[in-house]
């Protein structure tokens, strides 16, 4: 399934939504701009403000949040997160047995899997459903949702997906869409490293970067992040770069991601050399005090101080 689905059972009237970060708000927004009540909650009082103002039903907890709804969707900030919400918190046992849960955290997949596992025996239809795409295919509902866990379920979340995203990839049982978004991120990091040291050599050697990533675009070294996320500034007017690197997705969120990145490739013994290059470059960042810089500031490594 790489393409929307044009399936989907579940009649959607109204969904809970927990968690309205950078991604998660404008995610949800998508939903209410669909006709669909949004149940919205956030432990920020500003988020919580602005999915007011958007006209969300927001709430002053997550067991509120669940009251009468067709699904629920979680965007939530790390695993312990995830935990306590569902586990320790007991959200679980609250849920309707005819609610879809969409957790669309990017996690560490033992957890994700675990908290499936809990859902499963308790009769609840549950998917990971971490997301690719950035913000700004958050605003334009463009994501790629990457799920894991049952088939069924996700012909059930079909609509939702239809309206959050774009393309819909079924990686395999639980837990499986976690690991395919790590390695997604991972490869991510990967080629947005390459890609500003390799226009930051052209440029130190008198070309012209914009020149330089046109060539390149359409050239073997043709990469996402040339194409559509270009590193260095003025290249690409659109681009967090050209915005002193705000908004976008953080330093302190790829870092995270490579640190669960390591954690698997360990589990599973993979040699990851590459990886662990990228995520030694943005622990640097992060050192820095560039954590809440998107992750193309890489690109200030390689630039002149």
């Amino acid at each position: 399934m790489g393409e929307k689905s044009s399936g989907g059972s579940l009649k959607m009237k109204k969904v809970g939504f927990i968690g309205l970060g950078n991604m998660g708000l404008p995610m949800a927004n998508n939903i209410l701009k669909a006709d669909i009540e949004v149940n919205a909650f956030d432990l920020s009082k500003e988020a919580m403000q602005r999915a007011d103002e958007l006209g969300m039903k927001t709430k002053s907890s997550a067991s509120e949040v669940i009251e009468n709804i067709d699904a629920l969707i979680t965007m939530l900030p790390n695993d312990k997160a995830v935990e306590n919400i569902f586990l320790k918190e007991g959200l679980l046992e609250k849920i309707s047995k005819n609610m879809i849960v969409i957790e669309s955290s990017t996690i560490n997949p033992e957890v994700s899997k675990k908290v499936s596992k809990k859902a499963k025996e308790m009769n609840i239809s549950m998917l990971d459903a971490p997301v690719s795409g950035g913000v700004k295919g958050a605003e334009l509902g463009t994501l790629t949702f990457i799920v894991g866990g049952e088939e069924a379920d996700l012909e059930k979340a079909a609509p939702l997906f239809k309206i959050m995203g774009d393309k819909i990839f079924y990686a395999g049982k639980a837990g499986s869409g976690q690991i395919a978004k790590l390695c997604n991120n991972m490869l991510l990091a990967i080629h947005m490293c390459g890609t500003a040291e390799t226009i930051a050599m052209g440029v130190n050697n008198g070309l012209d970067p914009i020149i330089l990533s046109e060539i390149m675009k359409n050239s073997s070294g043709g990469n996402w992040s040339l194409e559509k996320y270009n590193p260095f500034p003025g290249v690409m007017k659109e681009a967090p770069a050209s915005n002193n690197y705000s908004g976008g997705f953080l330093n302190s969120l790829m870092l995270k991601d490579l640190n669960l990145a390591k954690e698997l490739a360990n589990q599973s013994k993979s040699n990851t050399p590459m990886g662990r290059l990228a995520r030694e470059l943005y622990e640097e960042l992060n050192n820095q005090g560039f954590e809440g810089l998107d992750f193309s500031s890489v690109q200030q490594n390689y630039l002149d101080k």
